[in-house]
């Protein structure tokens, strides 16, 4: 029988964080399909049983991911938008610098994200920081309607269109069809194109 004092500990420190950590290093090098419960006890040095005190299976370790990629982004988008004294192109082009910024230096995170943000069994907290991340849009959107700087309309819809755009900026970065540097320098003619459309003034 293995003596207690030479089996793996059962806590570290900061254990949930120490996982999380793990697990974002695995997504990014071997993908989601890579992540395991077991391999990360391995991987950090604890008992193969340690990580169900705070994940009771890979799913809940997948939210676990995606709500910390989504509470960092928001973190980013909050600050971007906290600028005050700008017009709503400076503040929009202000946000979508930060959500391409953490875009393209966490690629897999953010595909993880929306995969879990689909998913009928992640929680409902992840639903509530997705609602948040789109809401910092919203605002602003909102805000610039009552301020007359864009046109009236349902404020969501709007921030759809804005999302898609630029999600699918960061599509198409994470699939090397766009310079991430270029897409960058590019991006106040992106938003103005945006803002303003395509028809002849």
């Amino acid at each position: 029988m293995t003596r207690m004092s030479t089996s793996r500990p059962y806590h570290h420190g900061d254990l949930r964080a120490e996982l999380l950590r793990s697990a974002e290093r695995t997504l990014r090098e071997k993908g989601a399909g890579a992540l395991s419960l077991r391999e990360l006890a391995r991987d950090i040095g604890v008992s193969h049983a340690a990580p169900g005190r705070h994940f009771k299976d890979k799913q809940s370790l997948l939210d676990a991911l995606a709500l910390d990629g989504y509470e960092r982004m928001n973190q980013s988008l909050a600050a971007a938008g906290l600028r005050a004294g700008q017009s709503f192109e400076e503040r929009m082009t202000a946000l979508a610098r930060a959500y391409l910024g953490f875009a393209v230096d966490n690629p897999e995170l953010l595909e993880l994200m929306f995969a879990r943000k689909h998913d009928p069994e992640s929680s409902a907290q992840l639903a509530g920081a997705v609602d948040r991340s789109l809401g910092s849009i919203t605002r602003l959107i909102a805000d610039a309607q009552d301020q007359g700087e864009i046109v009236q309309g349902d404020p969501e819809r709007i921030t759809t269109v804005a999302a898609a755009s630029l999600h699918g900026l960061a599509a198409l970065i994470a699939g090397c069809a766009l310079d991430a540097d270029e897409v960058l320098a590019g991006l106040d003619e992106h938003v103005h194109l945006l803002l303003h459309g395509l028809k002849p003034r």
